[in-house]
């Protein structure tokens, strides 16, 4: 059974919370190191040794992170989880071992300050950290997202979208030590969007008007559906039947529905696209081009 790695707000300290130990983990027969891991969770949940947020690395367990890396945008639809890959390098003393069944590590992204932060996310496995020297130790893990998640803690709001920060955890579950470092790299976590374009009349003559309408929209995690994206620059494009560049005819702004419509002269045969540029929140998106054969 996998680990369930959440950032969570607890305290305002960055906690991990385990649903699940992996048997792989369990190597001193499962109950005793449960209940290691409860403790170590316990002590980071509380009040007293909740860890302070700091560029720095914080904790007993001596482990720094560094050259920590994370896709610029992750972007969220309605129904499909997304998992976004990150590494980050780990140095320690020559106390801590990497390769034990009690060393775990994971990373997380949270929102607003890490002294007190409004979201969580985090991945469904610890790391996979390997030893490169003695003191040095290169970690793979994910964040993975689901957009169907019910648990209120986890559950995305269209609010959340926007920057997000890293932070990353090392744990000695058997020694009730840890580490935890807060900033180590920013994403975008975004709303997914979509755009379509259809130019009508087809074929038609030169010289006529040409109408073309699209929709943009965007994921609502609320309501697990796409809606409208309103009062938003969307350029029209035309690209020549033989080339490969598109260029701008016009720009104009999708109305309350997030329906676009305008028009155009007809000149010779090519493709038309809706472009969008894309928002802090919300991904850029190109809308597929849409055949015109000018007689």
């Amino acid at each position: 059974m996998p680990i369930r790695a959440s950032v969570a707000v607890v305290s305002g300290a960055l906690a991990l919370s385990a649903l699940a130990v992996p048997a792989a983990h369990a190597a001193d027969g499962g109950s005793s190191y449960r209940s290691e891991i409860a403790k170590v969770f316990a002590q980071h949940t509380s009040g007293e040794a909740a860890i302070s947020a700091a560029p720095a690395p914080e904790g007993d367990l001596g482990v720094s992170f560094s050259d920590f890396k994370i896709a610029k945008v992750i972007k969220v639809g309605t129904t499909a989880p997304v998992s976004a890959v990150v590494s980050y390098q780990l140095t320690y003393g020559a106390d801590v071992d990497v390769d034990a069944d009690s060393f775990l590590s994971f990373a997380g992204i949270y929102r607003g300050d890490f002294d007190d932060p409004s979201a969580g996310q985090g991945g469904d496995e610890p790391a996979t950290c390997v030893a490169t020297s003695a003191t040095t130790a290169t970690c793979k893990g994910a964040i993975d997202i689901d957009p169907t998640e019910v648990d209120p803690e986890f559950r995305l709001r269209n609010w959340q979208a926007g920057t997000w920060h890293a932070a990353a955890v090392a744990l000695d579950v058997k020694a009730g030590k840890s580490s935890t470092q807060s900033d180590l790299a920013t994403t975008l976590v975004q709303r997914n969007s979509r755009l379509t374009v259809n130019a009508a009349p087809e074929p038609v003559k030169k010289g006529l008007t040409l109408t073309v309408t699209g929709k943009l929209s965007r994921a609502n995690w609320e309501t697990r559906k796409y809606a409208g994206y309103t009062d938003q620059s969307v350029k029209l494009q035309f690209r020549k039947k033989g080339s490969s560049t598109y260029t701008t005819l016009k720009t104009i702004k999708s109305n309350s529905t997030g329906d676009l419509k305008t028009t155009t002269t007809a000149s010779v045969d090519g493709y038309y696209r809706f472009a969008f540029a894309g928002t802090s929140t919300t991904p850029a998106v190109n809308a597929t081009g849409d055949f015109v054969d000018v007689q």
